[in-house]
């Protein structure tokens, strides 16, 4: 298997700066980095390496692939994966699919003592590019002034469009996730780069053309696929023979049927790349939109039980006023805040 070449000195200092300074790791602190037989081994030997250095007690968990995520994933995470990831201070999760939504993860939140981050995916070269090429406070300035005007526009309309032909609208829900500068409290957090937008599931009418697909696997589509949405998803079309594998994870996440969008999102990352090999770093991409299907996280069969796909290049609106058009944030502060981020790549 082969990886995305990557300096081994930005590794070790993006390393560095993800323990020390976004998890605020201490001495003595306990730090499970758990990894699949899929995964870039370089990224959790420089964790490690890094973890050990500050004084840290690093400790790695491989285990196979896992063939669903979410609480599918629980009849494959072994007992002894899920204790240790239960009883440390830290947990990195680089395993994908992932195990946010099983089991395992809800022990390891129910301790009231665990700060998890959700790598997934993201090889060397994409850990760098999402931690270590940008002014982190300058993205985070830009981060949480995309959350505060989706939090603040909770029951007006939301509008998507892209040039593949995705035309929806929905009722802006309240948001149900927070990301933090410094992970210096328990619970489980993913990096910053996009903004969510939760949907009132029944209020999303349109279409939804996607390019990539994260259903059992992630994979940039040969040919869009397609849903027809009103209340829940009524169609799907297109695809090739991805069809067939994304109809499959419909149906599996929705309990025999298709179920409602449940999620929208903003990408912004100024270094991200799309490049089909990393679901986490593509859906950061600027003007990339993670849209999750499923049954809301809320309700029972919920939560991180949902294939994804991935709108490139979209235009928001909210309640008519642009937000972004064609992937470039336009909204006054947020165009200014953006252009300044983009000014710190290194």
């Amino acid at each position: 298997m082969s990886f995305e070449p990557c300096d081994d000195s930005a590794l070790a200092r993006t390393a560095h700066f993800i323990l020390r300074d976004v998890l605020c790791l201490t001495p003595g602190e306990t730090l499970v980095i758990t990894v699949d037989t899929a995964t870039d081994p370089r990224p959790a030997r420089a964790l490690a390496a890094t973890a050990r250095a500050a004084g840290g007690l690093p400790t790695v968990v491989t285990m196979p692939r896992l063939p669903f995520q979410g609480a599918l994933s629980d009849p494959f995470i072994p007992e002894p994966v899920a204790e240790s990831v239960r009883a440390c201070d830290v947990w990195l999760d680089l395993t994908f699919p992932y195990m946010s939504g099983s089991r395992a993860h809800a022990a390891a939140m129910t301790s009231n003592r665990v700060r998890s981050l959700n790598l997934l995916d993201l090889g060397a070269g994409g850990i760098v590019r999402l931690f270590g090429t940008a002014d982190f406070d300058r993205l985070f300035a830009l981060q949480d002034a995309l959350d505060a005007l989706v939090a603040a526009a909770v029951g007006r309309e939301g509008r998507v469009r892209s040039p593949r032909g995705t035309d929806v609208r929905f009722t802006i829900a309240k948001p149900a996730t927070r990301k933090l500068r410094r992970i210096d409290r328990p619970g489980t957090y993913t990096p910053p780069g996009s903004a969510v937008i939760y949907p009132e599931p029944d209020s999303v009418r349109g279409m939804v053309v996607i390019d990539a697909a994260f259903h059992e696997h992630y994979t940039i589509l040969k040919s869009p696929i397609t849903l027809t949405v009103d209340g829940r998803i009524r169609d799907v079309t297109g695809g090739g023979t991805d069809l067939r594998v994304l109809d499959r994870a419909l149906r599996r996440a929705g309990g025999g049927a298709y179920g409602s969008i449940i999620h929208f999102s903003h990408g912004f990352h100024p270094a991200a790349r799309f490049t089909g090999r990393s679901f986490n770093e593509d859906i950061r991409v600027q003007g990339h939109d993670a849209v999750g299907f499923g049954i809301p996280w809320w309700l029972p069969g919920g939560g991180e039980n949902h294939p994804d796909g991935v709108v490139t290049m979209h235009s928001l609106w909210i309640d008519g006023e642009p937000i972004a058009d064609n992937g470039v944030l336009v909204a006054p502060t947020l165009a200014r805040l953006e252009q300044e981020l983009h000014g710190t790549l290194h």
